[in-house]
């Protein structure tokens, strides 16, 4: 369901889904608790009239003080009901909004979600969908009942005398006059502050995660420097803005309000005349006192109001990203994991292309790898069967199915995909090998973490299982991380495994025991393994050989040398720099 008003009642009512009902019911609460704050003005008014009448009996003004009482806690219990709704239909909305946003997220082609910085995503996702509560969850049951209060109260002035329900609106037109200056240019103003905010959470997540680098250039202070002025302009940015409108807000602030400059001289003429009696000009005097200042409560929502609906644009934003084309059901059923490339043409965000007219079988339960230099489409024919991006023309098949006729969650479950960057999630080990498959049990898990060749060096460290890896695992170098990746895929047991470079971290014994580990793995899998180290990929099935977007030769590891060409290169250049790597061993 996609959203087509931006209005902000469409956007809270589109969120709320089931919780509707609650800020319906806020609503009406509202409206109960203004008619019970409007009610003992008018007794007021009647006990006012009754004294000036001469009434001496106090036990009818004990009844009205008592009534006045009742509505008065009719008031405050109603608008506590309204706002108790109103708050948990909040939650509800912003949970609801949170879990919109990571579902479009998964289900997002890799490269739109990439495009976005981690700083602004994880500033919508947190502080800005949170800042979201307080607006929320008011704006509905007070924003109604002050603008209704003030309506009821002029409603009631006309029909009391029409004269002074008008001269107690005086004050507001002229007040809006210098108010209507506040809000000139507000919209751009406070988009102008989101995208300096941004900029700053960007910025700031950039030199966190740089720091390394940071450091070991001696770039500190130049780098510092970038977060200081990004801080500088995101506060700087407030202040013009608040600055702008400060002396508008004073006048006013100090002028709507004062309903007092218009009703006694117009109210004191007309008594004057003997056009006004007396209990009416008593009664609009009190009445024009609580006139306007609920008026003044709503009109100062409007800030929230914008930020509210800048926000929601914001995450709309977000919903509205491409969704990778797949059914919610599988329309058909693979009949084996032998997988299909026919005639794949990619870009990046349409951009330059990169596969042009990609072809390649991969047989089920084989062991395929792709080589080539880099940048020249490996990893991306990797990412596209793993389903991360969606192929620009042609089509990728598993089981003679095209991935496009099945469901998500049915495709995910096929493969498993290991990068040389993955993902350590600030847990302890055992849990995050179980992510693999959550219903595993701890003994699952050992069992798994043997047959990869990452027990030993799990059990050499302090607190084994239950070592916590840290933020993306950097408590662990960065082969111990890729060796734990690799044990997460093979605890998924899925049928397609694919390695994108997945020992580009590890040392040549360490490679040597994740091959073994690997190859015990992945029997009856189909197995697709990018290397640049050639040596890893010599008992392949077939090796494909990639070049700028294209497949250039294909064959086992023998055929390819005796075709000569990019392969034979390569072969030749891998030996050469293994043979003085042997060198530099030696003379240490």
């Amino acid at each position: 369901m996609e959203q087509k008003s931006n209005s902000l009642l469409h956007h809270i009512f589109w969120f709320a889904e089931e919780k509707r009902p609650g800020y319906i019911a806020s609503i009406l609460l509202a409206l109960l608790s203004v008619a019970c704050g409007i009610a003992p003005y008018l007794v007021i008014a009647r006990i006012i009239s009754q004294l000036l009448e001469g009434v001496r009996d106090w036990q009818i003004y004990l009844v009205e003080a008592l009534i006045i009482a009742a509505f008065w806690l009719g008031n405050a219990l109603f608008h506590s009901l309204s706002t108790t709704l109103s708050h948990v239909s909040t939650f509800h909305l912003l949970g609801n909004i949170r879990k919109q946003v990571c579902d479009r997220l998964a289900s997002a082609p890799l490269g739109s979600v990439l495009e976005i910085p981690s700083g602004s995503l994880k500033n919508i996702l947190i502080e800005r969908i949170d800042s979201m509560e307080t607006t929320l969850a008011h704006i509905l049951p007070e924003f109604t009942s002050n603008l209704a209060l003030p309506l009821g109260l002029f409603l009631y002035l006309l029909v009391l005398d029409w004269r002074m329900g008008l001269a107690s609106l005086l004050t507001l037109p002229i007040g809006l006059i210098p108010m209507s200056l506040m809000f000139v240019g507000a919209k751009e103003k406070f988009a102008y502050a989101i995208e300096k905010t941004k900029a700053l959470n960007d910025t700031a997540v950039e030199y966190i995660h740089g720091i390394e680098v940071i450091k070991a250039f001696s770039k500190s202070k130049s780098s510092y420097q970038k977060f200081v002025t990004a801080a500088k302009e995101g506060s700087d940015c407030y202040v013009e803005w608040m600055r702008s409108t400060i002396w508008p807000f004073a006048i006013a602030f100090a002028i709507t309000p004062a309903t007092l400059l218009s009703v006694l001289p117009i109210g004191g003429y007309l008594f004057y005349q003997g056009t006004l009696g007396a209990v009416e000009f008593l009664t609009v005097i009190i009445l024009s006192l609580s006139l306007i200042q609920p008026l003044l409560v709503a009109i100062s929502y409007h800030d929230d109001l914008s930020k509210a609906c800048v926000i929601f644009g914001e995450v709309s934003s977000i919903l509205s990203l491409p969704k990778l084309d797949r059914p919610a059901q599988d329309v058909k059923k693979p009949k084996d994991c032998s997988i299909c490339l026919k005639d794949v043409h990619f870009s990046y965000q349409n951009g330059k292309e990169i596969l042009h007219g990609i072809n390649m079988f991969l047989p089920s339960g084989s062991y395929t790898a792709f080589v080539g230099p880099s940048g020249s489409g490996k990893s991306t024919i990797a990412r596209l069967i793993a389903s991360l991006w969606d192929v620009n023309s042609g089509a990728i098949e598993i089981g003679g199915v095209n991935i496009r006729d099945l469901s998500l969650e049915t495709y995910h479950n096929l493969v498993a995909y290991v990068s040389q960057d993955n993902f350590l999630f600030d847990q302890n080990i055992r849990e995050n090998i179980r992510i693999g498959r959550p219903s595993a049990s701890d003994e699952e898990v050992e069992a798994c973490a043997r047959k990869s060749g990452c027990y030993d060096f799990i059990m050499s460290l302090e607190q084994g299982f239950d070592t916590i890896v840290g933020s993306s695992g950097t408590h662990l170098s960065g082969g111990e991380r890729q060796r734990i990746a690799i044990a997460r895929a093979m605890m998924k047991d899925a049928p397609i495994v694919i390695l994108d470079e997945a020992t580009a971290y590890t040392d040549p014994e360490n490679e040597a025991i994740i091959q073994k580990s690997v190859a015990r793995l992945v029997q009856n899998k189909t197995l697709i393994v990018i290397a640049q180290r050639l040596s890893t990929v010599c008992d392949a099935d077939q090796i494909y050989v990639v070049r700028d977007g294209q497949i250039e030769s294909q064959g086992r590891h023998g055929e390819l040398l005796a075709k000569g060409g990019l392969y034979h290169n390569m072969w030749q250049a891998h030996l050469s720099a293994k043979d003085s790597d042997q060198e530099e061993q030696a003379h240490v």
